[in-house]
């Protein structure tokens, strides 16, 4: 919970909020604050109610029309239309007395512009003329903006000029620029030390959550996630984060439960959803996978990221289920998304194999090949799809090329040529490919062999176990 909505909660901002309500219901006006109005303008946005959010703005600057915070949030208000000139209209009203609350905003509207590197430059301007008591708050509002727009590169570099700040808000926030820059651990280790100070904290423990499960420590994520449920049992973003643990953990019925929980609360999510189909495939059933994938695509608005993946996963059930036209038909809805065309085709491609319309399949296959300009993550997903369809000489004969094709620094798909191998009886080639997928991509390793080998073994060890298995026999 952001400091902002926690304030949302509070017994001040209720008692201020029902004054407000109050007023509106008896047709009385009264006067209010404009920083009060403001909050309230936030609070209405944060829940959705957006044109009352504009009347209370509208009301705030009819009493105060020079008043920060009402003018902060119409600029970002025409930001976020990407109304850039208007920003900058409402910039300029501000006056000289809040210098500061103009240079952020003059920095943010740059940022926005996708101006990041004189952003920054205006920022260091400023900071030369911050008195030196202002100089920590200002290096911390500075690094948090450019963390709110997922610069976490300039975050960092900001956050660097704190001289002795140990303030939990901002070791928060330097956990959470580490967690953006792709340093899980690090980012691990401070929201520890955040919960040592504050074991109650949910958002602590729900963000540490995230630091282990991106470190593929999915059990730990799991125990973390769990606390978060202890602290608040309805927290949607807690139940979230322990099903996707779960769901990393292969445990496919516990994590199908907590998708559910999820989206009891939070209904119009398509991300549960999704997830919930997936949970079911792995557990073979298919109808009701195809109910709540369906019920994904229902609710997903028409630019949602995660439609491509329910129109996928859909054409995959309803190929397992015989039903290739239909299976097609959820291919062909992917026309027209933001997503890899050409991997869309290879499963096109794949579904017509599966129902043996070879020749179709070949040129679909053809087709995405050239598109791709040959790539080879392209006919490794072709290969694949004659191995997920038991053409296994095909599969073994296109690998050897493959594998001529690709440069020696290639990592990929050598688990799959193992996997083929011993399927043919190849123990050999079985345990020279088995090592050269453990020592070039162990990830990929485990993800495609590890059902052969004992739970938790780790991929380095493979090789060993199948020659000590050989000898045995």
């Amino acid at each position: 919970m952001t400091d902002e909505t926690a304030y949302f909660k509070s017994e001040e901002f209720m008692e201020i909020l029902q004054q407000y309500e109050d007023s509106v219901k008896s047709g009385h006006p009264i006067y209010m604050d404009a920083d009060d109005l403001a909050s309230i303008a936030d609070y209405y946005h944060y829940h959705g109610r957006v044109e009352e959010a504009d009347n209370v703005i509208d009301q705030a600057l009819q009493y105060s029309p020079e008043a920060v915070a009402p003018l902060l949030y119409k600029a970002r208000e025409a930001l976020s239309e990407n109304n850039f000139d208007k920003a900058r209209e409402y910039a300029e009203r501000i006056h000289p007395s809040d210098e500061v609350e103009y240079q952020y905003l003059k920095g943010e509207i740059l940022i926005c512009e996708g101006k990041v590197d004189e952003a920054d430059d205006l920022f260091r301007q400023h900071y030369r003329e911050v008195p030196p008591d202002e100089l920590m708050d200002y290096v911390y509002d500075v690094a948090n903006l450019f963390s709110d727009y997922d610069l976490h590169d300039k975050a960092f570099q900001w956050m660097a000029r704190s001289r002795g700040d140990d303030s939990d808000d901002f070791k928060e926030l330097m956990a959470h620029t580490l967690f953006g820059l792709g340093k899980y651990k690090d980012s691990e280790r401070i929201f520890t030390e955040l919960i040592d100070h504050d074991p109650f904290s949910k958002k602590y423990w729900v963000a540490l959550a995230s630091a282990q499960f991106m470190s593929e420590d999915y059990g730990a994520s799991v125990t973390s996630s769990e606390y978060a449920i202890a602290i608040d049992p309805s927290d949607p973003e807690s139940i979230l984060s322990k099903a996707n643990g779960l769901l990393r953990l292969e445990n496919y019925e516990e994590a199908l439960n907590y998708f559910e929980r999820y989206n009891d609360l939070i209904d119009d999510d398509e991300f549960g959803y999704l997830h919930q189909g997936t949970c079911l495939i792995s557990l073979g059933r298919m109808d009701e996978a195809v109910e709540r994938l369906r019920k994904a695509a229902e609710v997903a608005s028409p630019d949602s990221q995660y439609l491509p993946d329910i129109y996928q996963e859909l054409a995959f059930v309803y190929n397992e289920l015989k039903m290739p036209e239909t299976a097609i038909y959820y291919i062909n809805k992917t026309k027209y998304l933001d997503c890899n065309h050409n991997d869309m085709e290879v499963i096109r491609g794949h579904i017509l194999l599966a129902n043996n319309r070879l020749d179709e399949a070949g040129e679909v296959f053809e087709r995405a090949l050239k598109n791709s300009g040959n790539a080879p993550k392209t006919m490794l997903r072709i290969i694949v799809s004659l191995y997920d369809n038991q053409r296994l000489n095909d599969t073994y004969r296109l690998f050897k090329k493959y594998f001529k094709y690709v440069d020696d620094e290639w990592n990929e798909g050598y688990s799959y040529m193992a996997l083929c191998c011993k399927d043919l009886h190849k123990v050999e080639e079985f345990l020279t490919y088995l090592e050269l997928a453990t020592e070039k991509n162990p990830k990929e390793a485990q993800f495609v062999l590890g059902h052969l080998f004992p739970k938790g073994m780790p991929a380095t060890d493979y090789v060993d176990y199948v020659r000590n298995k050989i000898n045995k026999e």
